[in-house]
């Protein structure tokens, strides 16, 4: 009688684990970084000028550093949040406090 030996697999070594790639920053990143600077620059002309109008800048000198596709929204946005600043200076000086409201 033959021996009746199990026959072996072929151990295999689990495959490294691959280590994440960075993404690549896409140009939907930075058109959305000069999109969101547009909306942040128009709403802070109304309320928060001190917190969004930085934040326009910023996004906004980003997403052009970067080369986005929409460089025109991106100009408005930093437009935008520069006139934040400057709405706030106005009415700071006029008013001599740093909140305002529309009913005066």
């Amino acid at each position: 009688m033959g021996s009746t030996a199990t026959p072996t697999r072929p151990r295999t070594e689990p495959a490294p684990a691959e280590e994440p790639r960075p993404r690549p920053t896409g140009r939907r990143d930075t058109d959305g970084m000069a999109v969101a600077s547009f909306i942040l620059g128009l709403v802070g002309l109304l309320v928060l000028n001190l917190v969004l109008g930085p934040i326009a800048i910023v996004l906004a000198s980003v997403a052009l550093w970067r080369g986005t596709a929409r460089r025109g929204r991106a100009l408005l946005g930093l437009g935008l949040g520069v006139a934040d600043l400057v709405v706030l200076a106005a009415l700071v000086s006029v008013d001599n406090t740093v909140s305002w409201g529309l009913a005066g």
